[in-house]
């Protein structure tokens, strides 16, 4: 048994019988070594005050005067000057400098690459902040609605599409002739532009189209790249009367976005293709002007407006002209600020009313892209589209929607992008007085609840919260049969969860909001609307009204389960919740926050939204709480996490979803009850049990919280007391054998006994330390470190190392013999399976070794208070060190035996390490007046530097350090071994 006490004839003596009589090193130090006894050998005698003194650095006075750590160092170069003529004196000069010369910096020529980086990179700033300077980044930019358009405008019905096929007359021409041909066949192109060069692929699913418009837009990218001007001119003819099609109007709006994909793509090859015309011989500076452009340029450039200009069909014509917009700048300086007008008055001559409102949005997007300083013109669009509003209601409309079946709530809410993005840019940094303009004039044209809800989504949320009364007003006038009017609340509930209405009126348009919002049928509809005013509510009012909403929202949601279709907005409620609530007393005293939490019951949203509620809990809660509403809740919700744990839950979700119980169990402090404290970690156990870290924290809690008891009592215990810190040791003792990971269940073992230790409980300190050498044999030869299988060899010998200066103030067991602990531990390492070719066990007998010599001492380096150690209950005693010295002596021969078989295997590297490592021990630890350790030790001096393998500067700091000790009084006698000890060359 590993516990049993070494008998008079023990294991190692039974083994290696010569050691106890002499050990031969004849086959280590050379075959005239002499046999040395090991029967008188002690470690020496340790004054641990005197050598702390002498281990400090001498106190040294510094005049800081004109000292200064940052300041620069003056460097004073002192020089000797010869003269070459007969007669003259030598004479020195001085020369003071505040730093020395950097070479590096002299080699630059005072030219800094980073810098020159970082100014070009500034330069490049500001010329587009110059360019930008009338759109900012508070300009919500097309690109971020672009995804919301194709993912909320979808149809099923089928698509169809009409294919370019490019021509092939012309392509054999005689060389001759070839300039002529050429000229002819691009009249025949042109004049073939609209007659039947296409064709029409019908039944396509929505994810068709898509692909067969990005088709078209590579096949005009690899048009362009092939010089077919005028074939990736018709590729966009031909896309841009798509826009007139509206036959599946529900999906009118994605097409709109892909189609003006390809348009902006044309627009940008062409002006492009003319930029880079302007810049031969010297590049076009960005603030050009029409003079800096060549005239090959300009004549490129009015071609394709000619070409542009005799497109048959309006639609076209307009979209291809407003694409290449931004080339009028090639022709004169007020191109833009004449074409703009006239195209915004082209689109009265479409009479679809979506079909035109989608070619405004389509000149405002780029009119704010080339010219955004002319606002009157993207005016113009808003005004006119203001006229065209009775005809959304037309007998020609209705009777499309009725063909297409497609309600009238329905159809406007396509106008809701195009309508909002011409008011985006309308009222981009407008003055308050266009706005209020624009806002009568909505009023005028009454029950336009669509051009409303537009309005309030585009316009400044400052400027929506401060009229949210007037808002409020016309939504209620206008007509709920064409546009819900929780659509419009929802618009208003936005903005004013952005900026702050005035306070005498928030409860007013709270009340006023939620008459509305109650009273929606759709379940869908009404979270939809609610989850924007619940911002609303917990940015200005109390837990009552929050409640109030929340005990509303479980009475929509729970018949019929509909909150099952409804979890991404309920778990956006929590979200805003959260963000405002971060005192969990008031959160948790609300009635219906946990009844709404109950609505959650699909597993993996219910633990998202724990999760959240654990992270807020964690980041916001300063103080240690023992308010039981929130301990009861929380432990419901860690609880609720932690049972989702399964078999397939994957190892870093159980790690997050620990971190974050453990965030919990650190908060919770139950004061000067301890015993509570305690109640609450026996009920923590039971509930988390299937998580290690929890369990391996709530160990550290425990002890944790027998140190506070100790602390509290400073370290003089009361029955009360001391019974409390044996409970806190039995707990740690149960939990620790459930954990799985070998290392944890070690260190707990060992911290836990030196707790057990610092408060006096002797036997349970004595079975934390027993139990972790029993386990010593389990430890596997390789663990998972970071998904890597690694040798644990490592960790295995720290651990031990850590074990053992605890075994120092550990007193004997009184019916287990001298050193019971201290052999037990040295017969589990001899017996446990270590690596092939491995020197670790061997390492651990050299570190066992300093260990011995400081139990020898009459007084021990370090102690624990009202724990008598080894010193106290020996005090010296012959016996007591001769158990030490024989346990020495068995150590020291296994280990020379190991160097002797490291000689025969011819591994010098590692014999070197070895020898040098117990020459070290021996050097620190060892009574080396007494000649035969004394021979010893250069023995193993020798050894280390035999083969050269020992690092040449640790052994000359050792020498060092070995003659800096024969100075003090009581080292003389290393006098005569230092003269022994050669440093021998590698060679």
């Amino acid at each position: 048994h590993p516990f049993t006490p070494y008998p008079l004839h023990s294991p190692y003596q039974c083994r290696y019988p010569t050691y106890f009589s002499e050990i031969a090193l004849s086959t280590i130090a050379g075959p005239k070594s002499c046999l040395i006894s090991f029967a008188t050998r002690r470690s020496h005698g340790r004054n641990y005050d005197t050598e702390l003194q002498r281990c400090r650095l001498e106190a040294a006075l510094v005049d800081f005067g004109d000292y200064h750590p940052l300041k620069p160092i003056m460097v004073t170069d002192t020089k000797t000057r010869r003269g070459t003529r007969k007669g003259s004196t030598s004479s020195s000069s001085s020369s003071s400098s505040s730093a020395p010369p950097d070479p590096l910096s002299s080699m630059l020529d005072g030219t800094d690459p980073l810098s020159m980086f970082a100014a070009a990179s500034a330069s490049e700033t500001r010329k587009r902040e110059k360019e930008e300077e009338a759109v900012g980044p508070d300009f919500e930019p097309w690109s971020l609605k672009r995804g919301e358009i194709l993912a909320r405008f979808t149809t099923t019905e089928k698509l169809s599409i009409n294919l370019f096929i490019g021509s092939d007359r012309g392509k054999a021409t005689s060389q001759g002739s070839a300039v002529s041909e050429k000229v002819r066949t691009r009249l025949e192109e042109l004049d073939d532009l609209e007659e039947g060069s296409q064709r029409e692929l019908l039944n396509l699913s929505q994810q068709d189209y898509a692909n067969r418009i990005e088709e078209l837009n590579q096949s005009l990218k690899e048009a362009w790249s092939s010089d077919q001007k005028v074939k990736a001119l018709k590729i966009v003819i031909q896309c841009s009367k798509l826009l007139s099609d509206n036959s599946v109007i529900q999906f009118y709006p994605s097409k709109f976005v892909l189609i003006t994909d390809i348009l902006d793509t044309f627009g940008r090859l062409v002006y492009d293709r003319i930029w880079t015309m302007c810049s031969d011989p010297r590049p076009l500076p960005d603030n050009f002007t029409v003079e800096d452009v060549n005239d090959t340029a300009k004549e490129t450039c009015l071609n394709w407006f000619y070409k542009i200009a005799s497109i048959r069909e309006l639609l076209p014509r307009l979209y291809v002209e407003a694409a290449i917009l931004k080339c009028n700048r090639f022709l004169n300086k007020s191109g833009i600020q004449e074409t703009l007008p006239r195209l915004s008055a082209m689109v009265r001559g479409i009479g679809d009313p979506l079909v035109a409102a989608y070619a405004r949005a389509y000149l405002c997007r780029v009119g704010m892209e080339v010219a955004p300083h002319l606002k009157d013109s993207l005016n113009r669009n808003f005004f006119d589209l203001l006229g065209t509003f009775r005809q959304i209601s037309s007998e020609n409309v209705r009777a499309q929607l009725v063909l297409q079946r497609v309600e009238m709530p329905e159809y406007l809410t396509l106008y809701s992008p195009a309508i909002s993005w011409i008011l985006q840019c309308i009222a981009y940094r407008a003055p308050e007085s266009l706005l209020t303009e624009m806002m009568e004039r909505c009023k005028k044209l009454g029950n336009n609840a669509l051009l409303l809800n537009s309005v309030m989504r585009a316009f400044r949320p400052e400027f929506v919260a401060a009229r949210a009364t007037d808002f409020i007003g016309m939504i209620k006038d206008c007509d709920e049969a064409g546009f819900p009017k929780h659509l419009l609340f929802g618009s208003l509930g936005r903005s004013l969860a952005s900026a702050d209405p005035p306070e005498s009126e928030r409860l007013t348009i709270l009340n006023e909001a939620w008459k509305v919002i109650t009273k929606v049928r759709s379940p869908q509809d009404y979270i939809n609307c609610a989850e924007i005013w619940v911002e609303f509510t917990c940015r200005h009012f109390t837990k009552r009204e929050v409640n109030t909403i929340l005990a509303d929202i479980i009475k929509h949601m729970t018949p019929d389960r509909a909150f099952e279709d409804a979890y991404p907005q309920l778990q956006s409620v929590i979200r805003k919740i959260l963000t405002y609530f971060h005192d969990f007393s008031v959160l948790f005293s609300m009635e219906r926050f946990l009844p709404f939490l109950d609505m959650f019951q699909k597993d993996s949203v219910r633990v998202e939204v724990c999760k959240s509620i654990m992270e807020v809990f964690i980041k916001h809660q300063v103080e240690l709480t023992r308010d039981p509403v929130i301990l009861n809740a929380m432990l419901h919700i860690c609880k609720t996490m932690h049972d989702s744990v399964n078999a397939l839950t994957l190892e870093d979700e159980k790690r997050s979803l620990a971190l974050l119980i453990i965030g919990f169990i650190r908060m919770v402090s139950f004061g000067r009850d301890f015993e509570q404290q305690l109640s609450f970690c026996v009920e923590a156990r039971a509930t988390f049990c299937n998580l290690e870290p929890v369990l391996v924290q709530l160990i550290h809690t425990v002890n944790q919280l027998a140190m506070e008891t100790r602390r509290v009592m400073r370290g003089n215990h009361s029955r009360k007391t001391a019974a409390f810190v044996r409970a806190c040791a039995a707990y740690s003792f149960i939990t620790i054998p459930s954990l799985s990971s070998i290392f944890s269940r070690l260190s707990l073992y060992l911290l836990s006994g030196q707790v057990a230790l610092a408060n006096q409980c002797l036997s349970q300190a004595d079975a934390f330390l027993k139990a972790a050498v029993s386990i010593l044999p389990e430890v596997p030869r390789s663990i998972s470190v970071e998904g890597k299988l690694r040798s644990s060899e490592s960790f295995l010998v720290d651990f031990i190392n850590s074990f053992l200066a605890t075994l120092l103030v550990i007193p004997d067991h009184p019916e287990h013999g001298v050193l019971y602990l201290v052999r037990g531990l040295l017969n589990m390492v001899q017996d446990y399976t270590w690596e092939d070719n491995s020197d670790a066990k061997v390492r651990v007998y050299i570190s066992a070794l300093p260990l011995l010599a400081a139990m020898s001492q009459e007084t021990y380096l370090y102690s624990i208070p009202k724990v008598d150690s080894n010193d106290t209950l020996y005090g010296g005693d012959p016996k007591f060190l001769s158990e030490i010295n024989k346990l020495c002596e068995t150590l020291i021969g296994q280990i020379l035996d190991h160097l002797k078989t490291l000689g025969r295997d011819e591994s010098t590297r590692r014999q070197g390490a070895l020898a040098f490592s117990l020459f070290g021990v021996l050097l620190a630890h060892g009574d080396l007046r007494n000649n035969k350790l004394s021979q010893l030790a250069v023995n193993l001096w020798n050894l280390s530097h035999k083969h050269g393998c020992c690092e040449t500067r640790t052994s000359v700091r050792t020498l060092e350090f070995i003659k800096h000790q024969t100075q003090q009084p009581d080292m003389t006698h290393l006098s005569d071994m230092v003269q022994r000890l050669t440093l021998q060359s590698r060679t």
